[in-house]
């Protein structure tokens, strides 16, 4: 057994072992990936009319887009296994984390200049991502445990 930087375990799961928590970790995965996706598309069909709603670099949101469809897609990938990998799992719930940090950071410290509406949305996204990460993680152990 083996733990990532933040201390998750990445020990096997055994295939077929605690339907209800495997399937709830599978449909949190799938939901990551849903509004990853989303988010995504949004940043790069819209960067223009989204970085001046929210205040932000349009390059910026050009980046992030390209960033998270490349992560939605790993993460939907996760979710379409019978039973995701746990070290798979703790890599999303560990880009999860930072992700929020970061949006979190980058507002403390200054980095971005939002409009309202983007004072909003910087916390709001990171919140929601932060509870996502927080529900994998239970869901995660709750397979480890049952299994």
């Amino acid at each position: 057994m083996s733990a990532t930087p933040l201390g998750l375990s990445t020990a096997p799961t055994a295939p077929g072992t605690a339907p209800g928590a495997l399937r709830l970790l599978r449909r949190l995965l799938a939901l990551d990936a849903a509004v990853t996706a989303a988010n995504a598309l949004a940043y790069l069909a819209l960067p223009g009319t989204l970085g001046r709603l929210l205040g932000v670099d349009a390059g910026l949101l050009t980046g992030a887009g390209l960033f998270l469809l490349v992560y939605g897609a790993a993460v939907g990938l996760l979710a379409s296994r019978p039973s995701p990998p746990p070290a798979g799992v703790g890599a999303v719930v560990e880009g999860n984390v930072l992700w929020a940090l970061a949006g979190a950071a980058a507002l403390a410290a200054g980095v971005l200049e939002p409009t309202t509406a983007g004072r909003v949305w910087i916390p709001l996204q990171a919140a929601v991502v932060a509870a996502l990460a927080a529900a994998q993680y239970l869901a995660l152990r709750a397979v480890r445990r049952a299994g």
